[in-house]
């Protein structure tokens, strides 16, 4: 368009535009547009993790490796650590504390060591979590992909080395007298169930992790506690016999307990239905869910976040 102006000057306009006047939200669904790094969907986003799956399990198999990569021993190390700290504890509280009382030495040694253990897997993959995104700011922003695949992944990573260790476990369940039997199978459930347990709580911790560095710092003080409180190194009821009832079955009912206790049953002899707490399972299961579908529910939502600021 042009119009002369009052000294006989031609002044060339523009025409109107079609979308003068339309909000910024109005022109983005006129022309398809969407925001940039814009948290996708429950059900997309989940579509998208099923799809880096191989990534997830590639990424843990690769940290695995690293783990101890600088070490003489390398791998032999998934083995010795908790083997080591097991040690620790029996010579501190089996020995010098008789924590074990009420318990044969051919059942509180595979006791101890299957608490350590199964312990230690929630205890990693927990540390683990706090650092999934804060440790790995340049992949988090070099990339685009579901964040949720960094601590799941490194929760699988924790679940690995944790089968490399059951084969130990094993070794000194039958070397005290507790053989191989159908009960053992029940192992494979319980695994999973904390296994899902775990991915949640991993979950959570990252989104916080994420945004206060200092909960890396504060955590093996949580975790330290949990693990006294779990009942790792010794029979949460013979301990506190005499004690309200309703403090044995807070104890007992906690998520890291019910899973040790688990194990413990399908793999130890002398260990018992009695030592268990009534409906285990569905406890057990209820943990995991819980865990599992909320913290997957509390890390999408930040998604859009993660690596920003």
């Amino acid at each position: 368009m042009s119009e002369q102006t009052h000294d006989g000057a031609v002044a060339v306009t523009a025409p109107p535009s079609p979308d003068a006047g339309l909000s910024p939200a109005e022109l983005a669904a006129k022309y398809g547009l969407s925001v940039s790094g814009a948290r996708p969907s429950l059900a997309a986003y989940v579509r998208q993790m099923w799809g880096r799956r191989h990534f997830i399990l590639a990424f843990s198999q690769a940290k695995l490796t690293a783990q101890y990569s600088q070490a003489k021993l390398g791998q032999l190390w998934q083995v010795a650590t908790p083997l080591l700290n097991a040690a620790v504890y029996f010579l501190i509280f089996g020995l010098i504390l008789d924590a074990g009382r009420g318990m044969e030495k051919d059942v509180y040694i595979p006791f101890l060591v299957t608490g350590v253990f199964v312990f230690t897997f929630t205890q990693t993959s927990v540390m683990a979590g706090v650092r999934a995104i804060a440790g790995n700011l340049g992949l988090v922003r070099a990339l685009h992909f579901p964040r949720a695949s960094l601590p799941i992944s490194f929760a699988l990573q924790q679940l690995q080395q944790l089968l490399v260790s059951m084969i130990v476990l094993f070794a000194i369940a039958i070397g005290f007298g507790s053989y191989p039997s159908p009960s053992w199978l029940l192992i494979v459930p319980t695994l999973a169930l904390q296994f899902v347990f775990n991915v949640g709580l991993s979950l959570i911790m990252a989104r916080l992790g994420s945004k206060t560095p200092d909960l890396a710092q504060l955590m093996p003080f949580v975790m330290r506690t949990w693990m006294y409180a779990s009942g790792v190194m010794f029979s949460i009821p013979i301990m506190l016999e005499g004690k309200p009832e309703w403090i044995a079955d807070v104890l007992m009912y906690n998520p890291a307990a019910i899973y040790m206790d688990l194990i413990r049953f399908a793999l130890i002899d002398g260990y018992g239905a009695s030592n268990l707490p009534a409906h285990v399972w569905l406890a057990a299961l209820l943990w995991a869910v819980l865990a599992g579908v909320a913290g997957f529910v509390y890390f999408w939502k930040a998604e859009e976040r993660y690596g920003r600021g």
